[in-house]
């Protein structure tokens, strides 16, 4: 295995331990807003990893604000009893980034409950097909995962499915440059090596929503 993914995997290893940690000192509660659990979460990881330097804006979204795609800045919510809300982050552990996202669900309500699996469940399948691939498009990645959305029952929440990760600053995932992205403008093998002929490292990211519950759920972590 290469340096550059053994990196990332280390860095993404570090972000799980830190969601689980969040999970159990119990701050993934009812009865705060998301921005107050987002500092908590930010002071955690201070506190675990000396880190408070992340490559894009750290998301927890709950309750109606989970319909929203990353590009959204919805208003602050309160987090709710049987409420359901995800995070989606993406810290700096020694210049190596990482892009965690997960899912979780307050209470036992069996909608919220079944989108929670599912939508891991829908990762790990994504990644599987994935790697039977030798060559694949964003845009083909991109219509595989709305085509799972709806056969888990859901809809296709996000504007991508994933992007590129590497050693911070990796290549810029400028709006507008979609072949940096699984996005359905983009034509480009996710196989190909980058500039300099390296072998590029992905993230997957599973958004299914539904609409009408005002519900969604997100699971985002390193593809290749």
């Amino acid at each position: 295995m290469d340096q550059a993914r053994t990196r990332l995997m280390e860095a993404e290893q570090n972000a799980a331990l830190l969601f689980r940690t969040a999970e159990d000192r119990g701050l993934i509660a009812a009865g705060k807003t998301e921005r107050q659990l987002n500092e908590e979460i930010f002071a955690l990881a201070k506190e675990l990893f000396g880190i408070e330097k992340y490559w894009h804006k750290r998301i927890i979204r709950s309750g109606p604000n989970t319909l929203q795609p990353y590009n959204e800045n919805p208003p602050d919510l309160m987090i709710e009893e049987d409420d359901i809300l995800f995070f989606d982050f993406g810290p700096i552990f020694e210049d190596w980034e990482a892009d965690f996202g997960r899912t979780y669900v307050i209470g036992d309500d069996p909608v919220k409950q079944k989108l929670k699996k599912d939508i891991e469940l829908a990762w790990h399948e994504g990644k599987e097909w994935f790697h039977r691939q030798t060559r694949l498009t964003g845009a083909e990645f991109y219509q595989y995962a709305v085509d799972m959305a709806g056969r888990y029952g859901w809809t296709y929440g996000g504007e991508i499915a994933g992007h590129l990760i590497g050693q911070f600053p990796h290549e810029r995932l400028e709006k507008g440059n979609h072949g940096l992205y699984v996005h359905p403008e983009n034509h480009n093998d996710m196989f190909a090596p980058d500039a300099e002929g390296r072998p590029r490292n992905w993230i997957l990211e599973i958004h299914f929503v539904d609409r009408e519950k005002k519900i969604g759920g997100f699971f985002e972590q390193l593809l290749t």
